[in-house]
């Protein structure tokens, strides 16, 4: 591992909102150089730079076979010990583990990728980036004049935006709690901020646009955001969920409130992604300069300064936090 992502994922298995077995070796946004192959690898060969997946998947179920590798079942939730912890065997965290200078990983997982692109920021795709932008590229339909909320401006919400852009969406409002990240929403591609703070979202995205938009996106997990980005929408809108919630949250949405308008509301895992074929296409996007990465790196940190990252997360300074090896 040259280059990990410090997800907010991450933070809620630290403090418990994701229940998780330990020891445990976390971190699964990570990209890096093959040292080692197995016998039966025909794909990749050492000095490979690759960007690893959280998709383990079997490759062989009727889901992988129709091209959703997210919905495979088989590996879902799969847990093994490829690791040891003062002796005692530890588990791997999202099938990839990469808070540590060497990891093991199924060959599905690691996807080779040009060394024209910079480790620190390609390994950025294999979890926010993938997930922000493959909810709008493969699990929503967002097409040319389209309007769209984005909930939350982190990791995940940046790569929403800028996928909507990509899109060619008409007006992409960003909301978020804090201010202090409009500019760097805008530079991503929202048309509009709407600061969140003192409440009234939904009211201010209304007045931005009439009756509502077309797609929301929630990107923060939490059930009042949720109904937030689901009253946001006009009728006949969808709201895609993304954000990772504490393992007991519910959300209540009048059901009135989705069938007298037609309005829908879905899950997204991973961004419905396939991941052999979506982190090339992210690549080649950042290297026509049409999608960005290395904006995306507000700070590298040593892995010794994790603390500080921690730290930073939680007041909200980074778009992505990078821990170097």
């Amino acid at each position: 591992i040259v280059n990990a992502g410090v997800c907010h994922s991450d933070l809620s298995v630290l403090d418990g909102s994701i229940p998780f077995p330990t020891p445990l070796v976390m971190g699964h946004e990570g990209a890096g150089v093959v040292e080692a192959v197995g016998s039966e690898v025909s794909k990749l060969k050492v000095g490979d730079h690759v960007v690893l997946s959280t998709l383990k998947y079997c490759g062989q179920c009727s889901a992988c076979n129709t091209g959703f590798p997210t919905r495979c079942r088989r590996s879902f939730g799969v847990m093994s010990q490829p690791f040891t912890v003062g002796g005692e065997p530890a588990y791997n965290f999202a099938a990839t583990s990469v808070f540590t200078d060497v990891t093991v990983v199924d060959q599905v997982q690691a996807v080779k990728v040009s060394k024209d692109i910079p480790l620190q920021s390609a390994c950025l795709i294999g979890c926010g980036v993938i997930t922000g932008a493959g909810a709008v590229l493969n699990t929503a339909d967002v097409t040319h004049g389209q309007t769209v909320a984005v909930f939350g401006v982190g990791g995940i919400g940046l790569n929403v935006i800028q996928a909507a852009k990509l899109c060619d969406a008409s007006r992409i409002i960003a909301v978020d709690t804090l201010a202090s990240k409009k500019d760097l929403a805008l530079e991503f591609g929202a048309t509009d901020f709407v600061d969140a703070s003192d409440g009234g979202s939904v009211e201010q995205i209304q007045q931005l646009v009439k009756g509502g938009v077309d797609w929301s996106f929630e990107c923060v997990g939490h059930p009042a955001v949720v109904g937030d980005a689901v009253k946001a929408l006009d009728w006949g809108g969808n709201c895609v969920i993304i954000g990772v919630p504490a393992a007991t949250a519910k959300v209540e949405i009048p059901i009135t409130h989705l069938t007298h308008i037609d309005r829908g509301v879905r899950g997204c895992r991973y961004g419905g992604a396939r991941p052999h074929h979506d982190i090339p296409l992210l690549v080649q996007l950042y290297l026509d300069g049409k999608l960005k990465l290395d904006e995306l790196v507000s700070k590298t940190y040593p892995m010794e300064s994790f603390s500080d990252v921690v730290e930073d997360m939680h007041a909200g300074r980074l778009a992505r936090g990078v821990l170097t090896y």
